[in-house]
């Protein structure tokens, strides 16, 4: 199936002409990494980074085909360290398109969707040793009710954790359809906007792949590789990564001033950052459902 990534026409207006390397820092399959290059001139330079197998599978498909292509296996939270290792200095732009890929979800045998069975795997990448099954079978009823509630945003986190441990005591929980059902059963309502697994299965992967401190991580990292004028844009689907992004970009210009304090069109013209941020238009929306929730927030790194 074909998967069109989101947002493309924004991230090439704001990628595509920056003069020397860019980072696709979470490459999927390659979407945006493809327009870039479409745009990009014969001198400049991509470089590729992702921690699943598959797609770095298909990222060297692209090095084949382009020279301009360069492939890291790894994750974006160690951009630092992986251009000190290539040799490779300051860059001039960084992509992070947040959460699961469209080939993630729609593969049931990496676990990552509520829509169809598969086993409870998860992992962002293969390599790691924790899957859904291991961490749902061994982990504590408090545990689980935070995850659920800190990482998913699910209201009824308490009674869907106690429901687990009712299970485990009679069967293992090996599969993403005992582990809807189990949901279901232990929600008094449901949401007639989201299917009921939604907050759970998200929470379960963003916990057991660390996604939130590699996200805290990561965009320091990438901030601190960036050349002046440089650009890092990020698209996140859901608002706790969101709002970690705007968060952390908002820091970045309004650097030590007083939490409370307006920012005036005359202090963010003497503020070391400029920070944008866009959503999908309706053309978009209409031929892409998934850029319904998608945002964009860029900013430039102007000192």
């Amino acid at each position: 199936m074909q998967h069109s990534p989101v947002l493309v026409d924004a991230i090439a207006e704001v990628l595509a002409n920056c003069p020397g390397t860019i980072i696709d820092g979470t490459y999927g399959r390659g979407g945006h990494s493809r327009v870039l290059l479409e745009k990009m001139g014969p001198d400049g330079r991509l470089l590729v980074i992702d921690r699943d197998e598959a797609a770095i599978d298909s990222a060297r498909e692209l090095a084949a085909q382009d020279a301009r292509v360069k492939v890291i296996r790894g994750n974006f939270s160690e951009i630092p360290e992986m251009l000190k290792q290539n040799a490779v200095g300051k860059v001039h732009g960084v992509l992070l398109d947040l959460g699961t890929s469209s080939p993630q979800l729609d593969d049931p045998g990496r676990g990552f969707s509520f829509m169809a069975d598969g086993p409870l795997d998860m992992r962002m990448d293969q390599r790691s040793s924790l899957t859904a099954q291991t961490w749902l079978a061994t982990a504590e009823r408090d545990e689980m009710a935070r995850v659920f509630r800190e990482y998913g945003e699910e209201k009824f986190a308490r009674r869907i954790a106690n429901a687990i441990v009712e299970f485990r005591r009679c069967d293992s929980l090996v599969t993403t359809a005992q582990l809807v059902e189990i949901i279901k059963a232990a929600q008094p309502r449901s949401d007639r906007y989201k299917h009921p697994g939604t907050r759970v299965f998200q929470a379960i992967r963003i916990h057991i792949n660390n996604e939130i401190d590699e996200l805290q991580r990561g965009l320091a990292g990438c901030f601190e590789v960036l050349e002046t004028h440089g650009v890092l844009a990020v698209i996140s689907f859901h608002s706790l990564e969101d709002r970690i992004v705007k968060r952390t970009f908002k820091s970045w210009v309004k650097g030590n001033m007083p939490r409370r304090l307006p920012v005036t069109g005359e202090v963010l013209g003497k503020a070391k950052h400029i920070v944008r941020m866009k959503k999908a238009g309706d053309q978009e929306l209409a031929e892409n459902p998934r850029s319904r929730s998608a945002i964009l927030r860029v900013v430039e790194k102007l000192v």
